[in-house]
């Protein structure tokens, strides 16, 4: 799924921009339904947490792209040469 979503121009700053507005809109759909809905705060505050929810899964997915663009910049192979690297530099013992 995170090759697709790079694959169609989906970036990381993307997926961390909308995690952040995620949580602006988390305050906002709390405030207005506060403000607007006759229902009071309790159904005020299920909006505000189920927008508030959305905010982890975009910047989880956030990662998750730039790991794949972090991949395909540093290509299979050098990749691999950095992890033997680090490995025959770790301290003995560990």
């Amino acid at each position: 799924m995170i090759k697709k979503l790079h694959e169609m121009g989906i970036k990381s700053g993307h997926m961390y921009t909308a995690g952040m507005a995620s949580i602006g809109l988390s305050i906002a759909s709390w405030f207005m339904s506060k403000k607007v809905e006759p229902a009071g705060l309790d159904r005020a505050d299920r909006w505000g947490i189920f927008v508030g929810q959305w905010a982890p899964t975009f910047f989880a997915l956030g990662v998750a792209l730039r790991i794949e663009e972090t991949h395909r910049e540093l290509g299979e192979q050098e990749m691999f040469e950095r992890a033997e690297g680090a490995r025959t530099r770790a301290p003995a013992g560990v």
